[in-house]
């Protein structure tokens, strides 16, 4: 690797904290926690905080204004991931004797099946900084709205347009996605939670500098 892509991948200058942008929003930051797929907290994430590019920033300000005005608040799992994170879910494929976590989110599913069926990549558009994970929490309830399946369910119940969840459960599917699309993000064929900036300002950068706020602010 030269020396220019190492800074490339360790400069965090296009990037913001999202809660500066979007004052409202909700961090569960799980790969920050032990309740995730892997069962440990993920190398690279020092904080709890979700990061990304400003151009993705401004975009789900956009998205969290429509939402707010409808009653609804954006909440967060996951946004900017290091590339060293990812590489912790590869050397985590290849242990076959961890599964803690398999009844909790892959529990149809062997570990190499998860990277053969697309769930896990050996490369994420999380690293690229334009990928966030989200749902959204009905503010009259102060719950999450029901999706049918929970987040990192590595299933085809998680499938966006899966129709063998309720109608009711499908419609806030389709509402939280028709937001994020009308706001310039793609969706992902698995996954009903993420969402990657169409015009990402860093298509074939990989970052990998640590999830923390004090690392953007030197």
């Amino acid at each position: 690797m030269t020396d220019f892509k190492k800074q490339a991948e360790m400069d965090s200058s296009g990037f913001v904290i999202l809660a500066d942008y979007v004052p409202g929003i909700i961090q569960e930051i799980r790969y920050h926690s032990t309740y995730n797929f892997v069962g440990d907290r993920i190398d690279g994430y020092e904080e709890p905080v979700a990061l990304i590019t400003k151009e993705a920033a401004r975009a789900l300000k956009t998205v969290s204004n429509e939402m707010n005005a409808q009653g609804y608040r954006l909440k967060v799992f996951d946004a900017y991931r290091p590339a060293r994170a990812v590489r912790h879910f590869v050397l985590w494929g290849i242990e076959d004797l961890d599964k803690r976590m398999k009844p909790f989110f892959y529990p149809e599913l062997e570990k190499h099946e998860l990277f053969e069926q697309g769930y896990i990549a050996k490369q994420s558009s999380h690293s690229r900084g334009s990928t966030v994970d989200l749902t959204l929490l009905d503010m009259s309830t102060g719950k999450e709205l029901d999706m049918g399946g929970p987040f990192d369910l590595f299933s085809e119940l998680s499938h966006p347009g899966c129709r063998a969840v309720t109608e009711e459960q499908y419609y806030n599917r389709m509402l939280l996605q028709g937001a994020m699309v009308r706001n310039g993000f793609n969706t992902l064929n698995c996954e009903w939670w993420h969402f990657t900036l169409k015009d990402e300002p860093y298509p074939d950068t990989y970052f990998d500098f640590p999830v923390s706020c004090a690392y953007l602010r030197r």
